[in-house]
């Protein structure tokens, strides 16, 4: 039996339509999972019942976060925010998290698992990171392209499903995640220091990556093949 999948989809700002990237979806398929696309839900019992029936989350990219939801209020270079979304995978993500169910999180993925956890963020790297000069984050190359690296923490989950100690990765945000709160901790850096992965040390699979693998499949990138095979994997379980 194939695991199902839970795929949280984005919406504009006028909620007339939910979208999601193919992408998401052909990923899912290839590693063997059936993805289901979540709307968004507002009851308690609805959420907890969603996290009974699917076997694993996938937290898809999109638009910024609400940063009243980590005690702070906007920062002028915040972009468009839907607070239903917000909402609803932050406590879809509380559940899973109780039932111990496999999370993968893809950029803003990686940022709600974090805020849904304690931590917080950066509403804009380049006006509020200071510590060192930035690179480049929001590529300008195709989407497959891995433009920069990600140092992986020894010993982690990320480095133990990639087998290596660094991995080239795409890039396109202007958030990410600032503190990371126990029991989760940092598996992956830029070589400016901005925080590229993050996992639960407690968790069956919490994995969050800031840069998107969904996209690096179409380059048949081995690292992204062997993330979404073990999250598929941790699923079936």
């Amino acid at each position: 039996m194939k695991p199902f999948i839970g795929v949280t989809p984005s919406m504009e700002i006028d909620e007339s339509y939910y979208m999601i990237a193919n992408a998401n979806i052909k990923a899912i398929l290839k590693a063997g999972g059936i993805p289901i696309v979540l709307p968004y839900y507002n009851g308690e019992a609805d959420i907890k019942q969603i996290a009974e029936k699917i076997d694993g989350l996938l937290a898809t990219g999109g638009y910024d976060i609400d940063p009243t939801l980590f005690g702070e209020e906007p920062h002028p270079k915040l972009g468009t925010i839907i607070p239903k979304r917000d909402t609803f995978e932050i406590a879809l993500i509380k559940e899973m998290l109780a039932n111990n169910k496999p999370i993968l999180g893809v950029c803003r993925g990686s940022q709600v698992l974090n805020i849904a956890t304690g931590g917080d963020m950066y509403q804009d790297i380049y006006t509020q990171y200071q510590d060192h000069e930035l690179l480049q984050h929001q590529q300008k190359a195709p989407l497959s392209h891995g433009s920069h690296y990600v140092n992986v923490t020894p010993g982690s989950l990320l480095a133990k499903i990639t087998n290596t100690h660094k991995l080239r990765v795409n890039s396109r945000h202007h958030q990410a995640n600032r503190n990371v709160v126990a029991p989760f901790q940092v598996s992956g850096t830029a070589s400016d220091g901005i925080i590229e992965a993050i996992e639960n040390k407690e968790h069956h699979f919490a994995l969050g990556l800031q840069w998107h693998p969904e996209n690096m499949l179409e380059a048949d990138d081995e690292a992204s093949w062997k993330i979404f095979r073990a999250f598929i994997r941790a699923c079936g379980k």
